[in-house]
């Protein structure tokens, strides 16, 4: 199939980033949209909760320390609610004791990607997110 000239190549995906830190939403963002993911970004938990049912994401990176709504409250949220239970969700996050990776593991987490990180692991754990995603 040859694309017409000025034609949006397919998206790899779309990615809610979730991070209070605007220095770590932008690389993220960054390194996602290079290659080829669609991003919509979110300063915390509540603001994603706001935001997930319009952007419908197939992954969702996310902090866990946040203001007003933590990371693993907010996961707890989206997976006790039908419409969002099945997204996949990386957490992306510097919290990365046993405790933290236990408690991840408890509210649903599909995967990690612990700060400092190397932008080429977290683009690699998101794609195959992606294609772990129903439908």
């Amino acid at each position: 199939m040859t694309e017409s000239p000025g034609a949006t190549p397919p998206s790899a995906g779309r990615v809610l980033v979730v991070d209070d830190s605007d220095v770590i939403r932008t690389l993220i963002t960054v390194n996602l949209e290079l290659e080829g993911f669609e991003v919509v970004t979110a300063v915390d938990g509540q603001d994603a909760l706001e935001k997930v049912y319009d952007v419908l994401p197939d992954v969702i990176t996310i902090d866990v320390r946040m203001p007003r709504l933590d990371g693993f409250d907010t996961v707890e949220r989206l997976r006790s609610d039908p419409r969002t239970h099945h997204l996949k969700i990386a957490m992306v996050t510097a919290c990365a004791q046993e405790a933290d990776l236990r408690r991840g593991d408890e509210v649903g987490v599909d995967a990690y990607v612990t700060k400092p990180f190397d932008p080429s692991n977290l683009v690699r754990t998101v794609r195959d997110l992606v294609e772990r995603a129903p439908g």
